[in-house]
C-alpha cells in the first residue's frame, strides 16, 4: 500500500492532497457479507447476480429455496461450466468488449474472449440459458446476439445518458465526446481490471514500471481519493468513467423507457 501511495505522489502533489494509511476495504465482497446474505434470505428479490466468480454451495441453494433466480457472470467456457455445476440459473457471457469490471473468477487470468465468441460457445457446451453482454448499443446488436444463441442481452453502457442516470456530468461529457471511442482496460483504478474510457489515469498511472497493485478493493479506496482530490480542482482525469468499446454508439436525451421502447423496434426491425 505505501508503495502504491508513493506511486501516486507526484499526482497528490498536483493536486495538494494526501491519503493516508492503511488504506481500506471500502467494498466488503458479499462472500463474506453475512448481513447481506442474511437480509437477501429474509427478503429475497426477484434475481441476484454474482459477478467475480461463485458463492459457497450452501448459500446459492439457500436462495434458490428462498424462489430467487440466480446469475453468474462467465468470461470463458470453464467458468460457464462452473456455474452450470453449481447450479445456478443462467449465464451472463461477459464479453471483453463490456464496459465496468472483469467478471473474471481469477483476477490474474483473463482470456478476452469477445461477447460473440463467448456466446456461440457457451451456447454450444451449456444447458443453461445465455444472457449476452458487452458492446451491444442497439437493436442490431441484440439481434446479433440472439442469433448467435443468446437467449437475452445485457446492456449497461447505453443506458448511461439516460435522464435516470446517476452519472455525473463530468462523465456525461465524456460520453458525448470523442473520447468515447477509446476505452481500456485497467486494474489500477480499482485494483481489478475493468474497461472504462481512457483518462490520465490510465496513461499516467497505469504505468510498466509501476509497483504492484494493492488487491481490489483496497486500491478503489485510493483512487477514489485521488479522484476526489482532482475533482476539487475540476480536473476530472481520475474517475472510474466505466465504459464498453460500442460507447460512441450510446444515445442521448432518452429515458429508460423511451431508450428499451426505441431497442425492442430496432431489434424487431433487424429481426
Amino acid at each position: 500500500d505505501a508503495a502504491w501511495i508513493q506511486h501516486l505522489q507526484a499526482h497528490l502533489d498536483e493536486f495538494g492532497g494526501s491519503i493516508s494509511l492503511p488504506l481500506k476495504e471500502i467494498y466488503p465482497s458479499f462472500i463474506v457479507d453475512t448481513d447481506m446474505q442474511q437480509l437477501m434470505l429474509e427478503q429475497p428479490p426477484a434475481v441476484v447476480s454474482f459477478h467475480f466468480g461463485l458463492p459457497e454451495a450452501a448459500l446459492i441453494q439457500a436462495l434458490k429455496k428462498a424462489g430467487v433466480f440466480l446469475l453468474a457472470t462467465a468470461t470463458n467456457l470453464e467458468e460457464a461450466r462452473q456455474i452450470e455445476a453449481a447450479g445456478i440459473d443462467a449465464i451472463v457471457a461477459q464479453g471483453f468488449e463490456a464496459g465496468g469490471h472483469r467478471g473474471i473468477f481469477d483476477e490474474h487470468r483473463d482470456e478476452a474472449i469477445g461477447t460473440f465468441a463467448l456466446v456461440r460457445l457457451l451456447a454450444q457446451h451449456s444447458r443453461l440459458p445465455i444472457i449476452a453482454a458487452g458492446g451491444i448499443m442497439d437493436g442490431q446488436g441484440i439481434a446479433a446476439a440472439l442469433q448467435l444463441g443468446a437467449q437475452a442481452v445485457q446492456l449497461g453502457t447505453a443506458f448511461l445518458l439516460t435522464r435516470e442516470s446517476a452519472a455525473n456530468a463530468a462523465y456525461r461529457n465524456l460520453l458525448k465526446s470523442s473520447r468515447a471511442q477509446h476505452t481500456r482496460v485497467t486494474a489500477a483504478i480499482s485494483g481489478r481490471r475493468a474497461r472504462g474510457i481512457v483518462n490520465r489515469f490510465m496513461e499516467e498511472i497505469d504505468i510498466s514500471t509501476a509497483p504492484a497493485i494493492p488487491a481490489y478493493p483496497v486500491a478503489y479506496d485510493a483512487g477514489k481519493q485521488l479522484n476526489a482530490l482532482a475533482s476539487a480542482h475540476e480536473v476530472h482525469e481520475f474517475g472510474a468513467h466505466w465504459a464498453g468499446q460500442g460507447a460512441a454508439l450510446i444515445r442521448d436525451g432518452y429515458t429508460v423507457g423511451e431508450l428499451i421502447h426505441l431497442l425492442v423496434k430496432e431489434w424487431q426491425a433487424a429481426r
